[in-house]
């Protein structure tokens, strides 16, 4: 153990830039599929109300290694509604065995999960997207406006919240910082109905997207839920969609639009067409048409991590494998 190298949040924001983590999480979603490797289900244990301890593991396609996220989500005192991930990211050597680094959870998850529906993006949207909404103004809402600029020419980015002064706040910020037209929206309706990519970014219990509000041809990045239970997209939406999912057995077990939509009997477990893996592998087509409403629903797959780890790694050392 004495050799673990260990990388700070900091590290991992200097050396895991946006292009690169893009890159490697493609390739882990293509490896994921391609191997068809039965990966454990993430365990979640509630030890009080707002206070979650999960555990990932898994094992990556290729050289990349295997390993495991393991972290806490408690509710952030200092704002209210939101959530801090504490936690690492443990990397072990496909080959030897030997831990090679662990790297701070909270950033690492920051940042491949805008990454995986950047992916997501470059695979299903349409190519003349012009228009990004984001709903919600947190963390994922800030690394997704990065993200997806490298996979689409936005002319223009749109972002809702709850509170409108948070919104206007986040509008100002980030367009200072990248130099893009972004703009607050009061009216979520409006936000969603001049979009050609939607994310969905919060930590709402309850619809905060509805399919009356969307044109033809969207793409709906569905990234706040994570487990059974909170639902930020509508039923309708799920039912209208090209339904793609990171991972279709993790979908099954805890995507809580899929499953809700599912449990009213509108949908089976043939409505989830493809993971985004296969889509990449050319093995199922993504968008089949313009006007199609396509979906892709982010639960985040510790590949994902172990990947994004893997090439925090290889920067901090000089490793060009």
């Amino acid at each position: 153990m004495a050799s673990l190298a260990t990388y700070s949040a900091e590290d991992v924001r200097h050396w895991l830039g946006y292009p690169d983590c893009i890159t490697a999480v493609a390739a882990a979603m293509a490896g994921l599929s391609a191997e068809g490797r039965e990966q454990p289900l993430r365990s979640i244990t509630t030890l009080e109300p707002g206070k979650l301890f999960a555990l990932m593991p898994g094992v990556a396609a290729g050289d990349t290694g295997f390993g495991a996220k393991v972290l806490s989500v408690f509710d952030d005192p200092q704002r209210p509604g939101r959530s801090m991930h504490r936690g690492g990211v443990l990397l072990f050597d496909r080959h030897t065995g030997a831990a090679l680094c662990v790297a701070d959870a909270h950033e690492i998850t920051r940042i491949r999960t805008a990454c995986a529906s950047a992916v997501a993006t470059a695979a299903l949207a349409r190519d003349d997207a012009r228009v990004l909404a984001i709903f919600g103004t947190g963390t994922q809402a800030e690394s997704h406006v990065h993200a997806l600029r490298h996979v689409r020419t936005f002319e223009r980015i749109l972002v809702w919240g709850r509170s409108a002064d948070t919104a206007r706040a986040f509008a100002a910020r980030l367009g200072a910082e990248t130099g893009a037209d972004i703009r607050a929206v009061q009216d979520p309706a409006e936000a969603a109905g001049q979009a050609d990519v939607i994310c969905t970014t919060t930590g709402s219990a309850t619809p905060v997207l509805r399919h009356a509000w969307l044109k033809p041809g969207t793409h709906v990045n569905a990234v706040g839920s994570s487990f059974p239970g909170p639902v930020e997209v509508d039923a309708a939406t799920v039912v209208a969609s090209r339904f793609i999912a990171d991972s279709r057995r993790s979908a099954l077990a805890a995507a809580a639009e899929f499953l809700h939509a599912r449990a009213a009997g509108l949908i089976d477990d043939s409505h989830i067409v493809a993971e985004i893996g296969e889509v990449l592998l050319g093995r199922v087509p993504g968008r089949t048409d313009t006007t199609q409403l396509t979906l892709y629903k982010s639960l985040g797959h510790v590949v994902q991590d172990l990947a994004a780890t893997a090439c925090v790694h290889r920067r901090a050392t000089g490793d060009p494998a």
